[in-house]
């Protein structure tokens, strides 16, 4: 049974930064990519960025692009999310998730298959 747990939410102030962290447990395979979506009530889900398993290979919303780095720790079962630049437009509910297509997280096209609760990243302007 796979579980993600995002933590690492807090508040800030613009031009600040933080880093998610999302512990997986159990197992998901090599061809998954791992990320990140938020959301806002009120709001579409936005897609953030997700990290193949397997391969290391990024996807990055463009409303992030520059500012977000992911990275995976495949010994430690976690990946993270290096947010800096922050604006206050990226206040959200920070969501850990998991699918076989980039994609899906990326672009918010489906729901990921996997996913887990959130954490809440607020930044004042």
């Amino acid at each position: 049974d796979v579980q993600l747990q995002a933590s690492g939410g807090g508040l800030v102030q613009a031009g600040e930064s933080l880093r998610l962290s999302c512990t997986i447990s159990g197992v998901i395979k090599d061809d998954y990519c791992i990320g990140w979506f938020r959301t806002v009530p009120g709001r579409k889900r936005e897609g953030v960025s997700c990290i193949g398993r397997g391969d290391g290979e990024t996807y990055y919303a463009d409303s992030v692009k520059g500012r977000f780095t992911i990275s995976i720790n495949n010994a430690k079962n976690t990946v993270y999310l290096q947010m800096n630049s922050l604006k206050p437009e990226d206040t959200a509910n920070y969501y850990c998730a998991a699918d076989q297509r980039s994609e899906i997280i990326v672009t918010s096209i489906g729901w990921p298959e996997y996913w887990g609760q959130g954490t809440q990243v607020t930044v004042s302007s």
